[in-house]
């Protein structure tokens, strides 16, 4: 008798419902965090979220440590989306594209409480598991690679005397942690908005002939 290899389209589909089975499982992952902690997450409390067995887990992770590896990746991916996303909408004006960059920060979908609380649960634990640490460190140098000619280019353009690119970027990336860390430990002060202005006025205060303009119509 002969035999028939699985059609193309049937290939997609699976490949397709195998993409929305791990997705489903990493949301679950991501609430589970969230509401319990990195330690505390076990692999049963992301079956019950998600709705499915145990045994689909080990199916698509084998582990907790590869279910949680791909948890974090998968946070960093969708930072990446957003980052690129955000800096395509300035193609030609470094000023702009490093405050858009900045404001991007403390709104949604990256200012999310639920969110931060899970990278900071992961951040909490990248010196002790080298996996955490390196895909943190490479969405921070990439981060840091951007902005760092975003405001090499501001400066030159500015002829800014005295004005270190990297001081300035180590003071955004200052602000931004602070901001999301008291969004998530203090979600009933923390004001988005006047987070935003805070940044506006810390990069007219450093580049007052690109940003001056911008604060005032705030």
């Amino acid at each position: 008798m002969a035999t028939h290899s699985p059609s193309v389209a049937s290939t997609g589909r699976r490949a397709q419902s195998r993409a929305r089975r791990r997705q489903q499982l990493i949301d679950a992952t991501i609430k589970c965090i969230a509401r319990k902690g990195l330690g505390s997450t076990t692999l049963s409390d992301v079956a019950t979220e998600a709705g499915l067995s145990q045994g689909i887990i080990n199916l698509h992770f084998e582990s907790k440590d590869n279910l949680l590896a791909e948890t974090l990746r998968t946070l960093a991916e969708e930072y990446d989306d957003q980052f690129m996303q955000t800096l395509r909408g300035q193609p030609d004006d470094p000023a702009a594209a490093l405050l858009a960059l900045m404001e991007m920060d403390l709104r949604p979908p990256v200012c999310d409480r639920r969110k931060l609380a899970v990278w900071f649960a992961f951040w909490g634990e990248v010196k002790a598991v080298p996996t955490y640490q390196k895909i943190c460190a490479e969405r921070d140098q990439k981060y840091d690679a951007v902005m760092l000619e975003l405001t090499d280019a501001v400066i030159r353009d500015g002829a800014y005397e005295g004005v270190e690119a990297q001081i300035v970027v180590d003071g955004l990336s200052s602000m931004t942690d602070g901001m999301w860390l008291s969004c998530l430990v203090n979600p009933k002060t923390f004001d988005a908005a006047a987070a935003r202005r805070a940044v506006r006025h810390y990069l007219a205060t450093v580049f007052p002939r690109h940003y001056q303009r911008e604060l005032n119509e705030h």
